[in-house]
């Protein structure tokens, strides 16, 4: 424990590593699914989960999971991913739940700082923060070691997977729920704006000519990992807020994509 205390800030890297790697690859199987746009939705909807977690005395990533997942189970049902007006119910639901989440906490009475929630304060995290890093990563992984292929056909042809067998929608709440596992144990530490870039940007870089999903994932968790680190250590530098400074390096990683093509 003083190796810790006399190095604070190892634990931080540690989940910067994890959170960097993590949300790349659950990214990568999310585009492939055409459902990258639910990263914001659900990233949105788990502020309600937060606050009723807080008023009723248990944890709050237990109801940022739940909230998150409702509010995409919600969109779902509204309409289907192939309709012409799917991201207008999209953000629909999302700006809803947003705003549901701000008027819960002076109702509930409770104090959420609502920067945090949005930039999260990398610099303070915690082992709670790892632990949760630690448990959505066993979910990420088991759900690519025993349902990978499903995955796959799903991703390929949604109409022909179902048709085969595969229970879809079951596979499509799965992965829900795994989303919701990943932006919550990353947006305590990183917060909403970081978990939707690093879900995001590593990705359109490592799909990129990838022949096949797991070369997709692994070039995206390396992208996702180099830019993560390389935040942090200009953050320690420049003495900067790691969160922002993170995402800006993802958009000029973006740009120096497009330069490149």
């Amino acid at each position: 424990m003083s190796f810790l205390n006399n190095n604070w800030w190892l634990l931080p890297l540690i989940v910067t590593a994890f959170t960097g790697i993590l949300c790349p690859a659950m990214g990568t199987v999310l585009i492939t699914h055409k459902r990258l746009l639910q990263v914001n939705l659900m990233s949105h909807c788990v502020l309600p989960g937060l606050a009723l977690a807080m008023a009723l005395g248990i944890h709050p990533s237990i109801g940022g999971v739940i909230s998150g997942v409702l509010g995409a189970l919600i969109a779902e049902s509204l309409t289907s991913r192939k309709s012409e007006n799917y991201e207008a119910v999209m953000n629909t639901i999302l700006a809803g739940m947003l705003g549901f989440g701000v008027l819960l906490i002076p109702l509930l009475g409770i104090r959420i700082d609502l920067e945090a929630v949005l930039f999260g304060d990398l610099l303070t995290a915690n082992f709670g923060d790892l632990l949760r890093n630690l448990i959505a990563f066993f979910m990420f992984t088991s759900l690519m070691v025993f349902g990978y292929e499903k995955i796959i056909y799903v991703g390929l042809d949604p109409e022909g997977a179902s048709a085969s067998g595969i229970q879809v929608n079951v596979l499509n709440i799965i992965l829900s729920f795994t989303t919701a596992l990943v932006i919550v144990s990353s947006m305590s530490a990183v917060g909403v704006i970081l978990v939707i870039a690093l879900l995001s940007t590593p990705t359109l870089l490592g799909v990129s000519k990838a022949p096949s999903l797991w070369v997709a994932m692994l070039k995206s968790s390396i992208y996702g990992l180099v830019i993560s680190l390389l935040g942090f250590a200009l953050s320690m530098i420049f003495n900067l807020s790691p969160g922002p400074a993170i995402s800006v390096l993802c958009v000029i990683s973006l740009v120096f994509l497009k330069d490149r093509k």
